[in-house]
């Protein structure tokens, strides 16, 4: 038996726009999350109901304390607080919220909450283009405060924003709609710039208004291979690393964007904006742990600069090549998921023993699962064994990774419910509990246990897995 720590937080997570529906409801404003879901209304499923959670607070808090939750990660709607973002506060949202964390509390379950899950208030694209706007940072520092002092007297346990690093490469998701080309890179170093001096202001907020408060960031993290042991190759990698992940948790740790993505931002003329004051600001910010999304591993190769190709040109977006650095491979080493993500545990045990190494911080995983169809058989059951085999495999790296060294509290995976997915809809599910609907089609809403649900659940007990 693979034991953990007593105290250990076996949990779950989710995120507002993807479970709870009712995204106009009592008063709630849209966001960039709803726009970019009703463009593909069309296709698959969009915010409008996602998993209902809305409306059924009550029956699923009870499935979270029937599996056996000590922790449950979701995240607030900044719109559902401030509608427009920075006007008026909507109480009826608060409440929902008093509601969703008082009945946690009711069933032993700890409340640990994100504050911005890439629903930025769609009022505040009109208004500012959102983070490419200074104010757009006082914005989100007043709704982090309203929620610190509505809430902050039962929850602890905060994270500022969900995956920052990877948020930023996805243009929807910053709603650069309407930004010229030559423009863009700019622009994106602009926003990203203004939420790390957001994540640090409501930071050091979170310290000052919540008593024996915990704070910190997550990172959608990033552990690549070489290609091969050229040397180039092995720095490439590192690069790789560097831009999609470390460069943001030195920023969270030290308060100061590291020498080699300085150099990068000055080469290609994008170095942001900056107020003097700032500097203070951000080195004040000092997380209590690092929150870490993990689902897959990358190889990359050099990519020399060239003719075509001047230092610093990207091509893709999320798994992004960077001339004068990195070329992202397929690794033919290991199998992928439906949906093209590499599995990987031993990757776990890495990027968490690096993270440890270079931040001394605790350390929580908030993301992890297997993004998958499933099949509900005519007896109303789900057989998901593959996702039992994934998440078996990722515990025992988390074990492994534990007994390295590392001071890891907590594991929880993606996700609680079956939700909705930006890309795939309700075909990629990844839920301990099924929930009866399809894309185009509402069904009974009806939430039914899966397999994995009575696996995790006798984890929870046991406080482990055998191996």
């Amino acid at each position: 038996m693979k034991a953990f720590a007593k105290d250990f937080w076996w949990g779950a997570s989710s995120s507002a726009f993807q479970i709870e529906g009712g995204w106009d409801a009592d008063g709630k404003g849209m966001t960039v999350a709803d726009y970019n879901s009703f463009q593909r209304s069309t296709i698959q499923a969009d915010s409008k109901v996602a998993s209902d959670f809305y409306h059924h607070v009550e029956s699923d808090i009870a499935l979270f304390k029937e599996l056996g939750l000590k922790t449950y990660r979701f995240s607030i709607s900044w719109a559902r607080i401030i509608p427009d973002g920075d006007g008026e506060i909507n109480q009826a949202g608060i409440n929902f919220y008093n509601k969703v964390i008082n009945e946690l509390i009711k069933n032993d379950i700890i409340p640990f909450i994100t504050l911005y899950h890439f629903d930025l208030p769609f009022a505040l694209v009109d208004k500012y283009n959102g983070w490419q706007d200074r104010r757009c940072v006082d914005a989100f520092r007043r709704y982090a405060q309203i929620c610190y002092k509505a809430f902050g007297d039962r929850v602890k346990h905060w994270q500022i924003n969900n995956e920052q690093n990877l948020m930023i490469r996805v243009n929807e998701r910053m709603n650069m709609y309407k930004v010229a080309p030559h423009d863009v890179e700019k622009v994106r170093a602009q926003m990203d710039y203004h939420m790390f001096v957001a994540h640090a202001m409501a930071t050091n907020d979170c310290h000052e208004l919540i008593s024996d408060s915990k704070v910190g960031p997550a990172v959608s993290s990033t552990m690549t291979y070489p290609a091969s042991n050229k040397p180039m190759d092995v720095w490439a990698a590192k690069m790789n690393d560097n831009f999609k992940t470390n460069y943001a948790l030195e920023m969270y740790c030290f308060g100061d964007y590291p020498g080699y993505y300085k150099n990068y931002l000055n080469r290609c003329g994008i170095y942001p904006i900056t107020q003097v004051e700032d500097a203070q600001i951000l080195k004040q910010a000092k997380p209590d742990f690092i929150a870490v999304n993990y689902y897959r591993t990358l190889v990359a190769s050099y990519l020399p600069e060239d003719e075509n190709h001047p230092f610093g040109t990207k091509e893709k977006d999320i798994d992004f090549d960077l001339y004068g650095y990195f070329k992202i491979e397929k690794n033919p080493n290991l199998v992928a998921s439906t949906y093209g993500a590499q599995i990987d545990p031993m990757g776990l045990r890495l990027v968490l023993n690096e993270y440890y190494r270079q931040y001394r911080l605790p350390l929580i995983i908030t993301e992890n699962g297997l993004g998958t169809p499933d099949t509900l058989t005519a007896d109303n059951k789900v057989h998901d064994d593959y996702r039992i085999d994934y998440i078996k495999s990722h515990i025992l790296a988390c074990h492994d990774a534990i007994k390295d060294g590392v001071e890891l509290f907590g594991y929880c995976p993606w996700s609680a419910i079956d939700l909705l997915s930006s890309h795939q809809g309700f075909k990629k599910r990844y839920g301990f509990v099924y929930v009866d609907r399809d894309d185009h089609a509402l069904k009974t809403l009806n939430r039914i246990k899966k397999d994995s649900f009575y696996w995790y659940q006798q984890v929870i007990k046991d406080n482990g897995i055998e191996e």
